[in-house]
């Protein structure tokens, strides 16, 4: 009798950086479920991101390729392009007898005011809330139409396009007398009630599930509910990563045209503590529903056969360097991110792996898992050797790579790419003639660029190659070739 396969249960935050966990290294921010669940798994401290914006990091991690690989580099794109609709991994697991369902945010194409146009993506169960906001339709919003449920008005409780507060940058600060959206109306609330449907669906009994869970929060603006904020006092937080030379060289970038969707200011400017709370309040929020899930697919029966990923598809400024929100920046908190995994039967649980990963090495990993082939398309490598103990979990890759082409519609419509190695980073804003060099070892915050600094040349100089190198490499090879001209 053949072995039954793994179900899936693939969890995504939205902007969430990479230095937000407990057990990881934050003794600010409360993370009791995800401490938990890095202590029965694997922890890879090093994963990046191939783009910080949503789009192309989605359409990268969902594909197992770079964004520019499978042409969907943009946010705002008016359809999929084929060749990411050809190669999502959630559509190969759901035509080798998957059941798939979604949960939240999708975003491979445009999502303004409708629900985006989809593709042959695999997901059976289809629950859509881009964001928690009340610009679509209740027909076309999943969320919104549960709070109508509720007896709620959805615009009661949810932001608009046209609300000022929206500003991707925007503080809300909640009182007791004036809160944000309450939790037992919020959309990681509706995520969590919704993806417990899913996995407690009756199936035949050898059909495994995957399951995309992709909640919106702790994206901005820092909006948490009341009760999640009062835990943090603002003053006793670090705040972010900021020198005073920091606002000289992001206005520099900014006078080059380089696209970014803040302005670089002091940290008192924008009240940075009071950011840092509220962005560590939401993902205490996202905390507690991650544990209720698992609980709940504890309860199930589940557990002992599921794969279960937790990630973020982009980090955020929040404050650092005097930026808030995201754009066409590399430093570590916009494209490092949580990457966790714990597999049935996980051997030495609790490891954590140093080792260079990039969000394309999830997709292997996943096909491996359920016993499908890899594509030789894919540029992704699996992870299973450092999950199942069998591969050295310092070292996975030499380099990782990012890119930004156009990706938001600012004016400049920046191209621009990351090369980074175990010890530096090479940042290269294209057609700009500027670039950021940093010693990770020396300045592992990044706010000393060594770009223009004479003794470096010979580095720069190396690294350039490597990185055109790479990106060629990367290139998207066309058709196969099937005869000899």
């Amino acid at each position: 009798m053949a072995q039954q396969r793994l179900n899936i249960l693939w969890y995504c935050t939205d902007q969430q950086r990479f230095d937000t966990i407990g057990a990881l290294g934050n003794p600010h921010v409360r993370t009791p479920n995800l401490d938990a669940f890095a202590a029965a798994g694997v922890a890879f401290t090093h994963a990046y991101c191939q783009s910080p914006i949503c789009t192309p990091s989605r359409a990268s991690f969902l594909t197992g390729m770079y964004p520019s690989r499978v042409h969907n580099p943009r946010n705002g794109n008016g359809w999929v392009h084929p060749e990411t609709a050809s190669n999502l991994v959630t559509r190969r697991l759901a035509d080798a007898g998957y059941d798939g369902g979604l949960v939240g945010k999708l975003h491979l194409a445009g999502a303004a005011n409708a629900r985006e146009p989809r593709v042959n993506d695999g997901y059976r169960f289809f629950q859509f809330s881009h964001a928690p906001r009340h610009d679509w339709p209740l027909d076309q919003h999943d969320y919104a139409a549960w709070v109508a449920a509720q007896g709620v008005d959805p615009a009661s409780v949810l932001l608009s396009n046209d609300d000022p507060r929206h500003f991707l940058g925007s503080l809300m600060v909640p009182t007791p007398d004036q809160d944000n959206t309450p939790p037992h109306l919020h959309q990681t609330t509706w995520a969590t009630d919704t993806a417990i449907d899913f996995i407690t669906q009756q199936r035949p009994a050898a059909q495994p599930w995957f399951l995309s869970v992709n909640v919106y929060d702790p994206h901005p603006p820092y909006n948490p509910p009341w009760e999640y904020y009062r835990r943090y006092d603002p003053d006793a937080l670090p705040g972010p990563h900021f020198q005073p030379s920091d606002l000289e060289h992001q206005r520099a970038l900014t006078a080059s045209g380089i696209d970014f969707q803040s302005q670089a200011q002091p940290p008192e400017a924008f009240d940075a503590h009071k950011v840092q709370a509220a962005y560590y309040a939401m993902i205490e929020q996202v905390d507690d529903h991650f544990g209720r899930l698992l609980a709940a697919l504890e309860a199930s029966g589940q557990a002992e056969r599921t794969v279960v990923i937790f990630t973020s598809d982009h980090g955020e400024s929040a404050g650092d360097y005097g930026l808030t929100a995201k754009g066409c920046r590399f430093f570590d908190g916009l494209t490092r991110v949580p990457l966790i995994w714990r597999l049935p039967g996980q051997a030495a649980p609790g490891r954590r792996s140093q080792a260079l990963v990039e969000l394309t090495d999830i997709a292997p990993t996943l096909l491996e898992l359920a016993g499908l082939p890899v594509p030789q398309a894919m540029q992704g490598r699996s992870l299973l050797g450092i999950l199942n103990g069998t591969a050295n979990p310092a070292h996975h890759r030499d380099f990782v790579r990012c890119e930004y082409l156009d990706a938001v519609a600012l004016p400049d419509h920046t191209f621009a790419t990351m090369y980074r190695d175990r010890r530096w980073k090479l940042n290269v804003y294209h057609g700009h003639a500027v670039g950021e060099l940093f010693d990770l070892d020396a300045d592992p915050h990044e706010h000393h660029s060594l770009w223009d600094s004479p003794q470096h040349q010979d580095v720069k100089l190396d690294l350039l190659e490597r990185s055109f190198d790479a990106a060629m490499l990367a290139a998207d090879p066309g058709p196969p070739r099937v005869s000899s001209y």
